[in-house]
């Protein structure tokens, strides 16, 4: 079980008919679209989209902040979810957990 904080909506890898959203590094591709490389040279995730296996779910949690500072990026990331039938969770919404 995962609490989602109120701020956070997570996009899960399972479609409403419970199946497993393929390709299996779907999470880290979407995030990775928001990510960017230090001067070590390494990846660095978004502040506000990161990859997360939850109960062994491959999972995307979204800060809800990135409507107001990227407003099209949130779009892309929930019409993504949407377009691809995976399930969406808000954290908002009362008692929202994942599990």
């Amino acid at each position: 079980m995962h609490s989602i904080a109120p701020t956070e909506i997570v996009i899960q890898g399972l479609t409403s008919a419970g199946k497993k959203f393929r390709p299996s590094d779907w999470a880290e591709r979407l995030s990775g679209v928001l990510s960017t490389f230090g001067t070590d040279h390494r990846m660095s995730y978004s502040p506000y989209v990161k990859p997360m296996t939850i109960d062994g779910v491959k999972c995307v949690v979204v800060d809800k902040r990135i409507q107001e500072a990227r407003p099209r990026v949130y779009s892309f990331l929930l019409n993504f979810a949407r377009e691809n039938d995976l399930k969406i969770i808000d954290g908002g919404e009362s008692a929202a957990t994942v599990g």
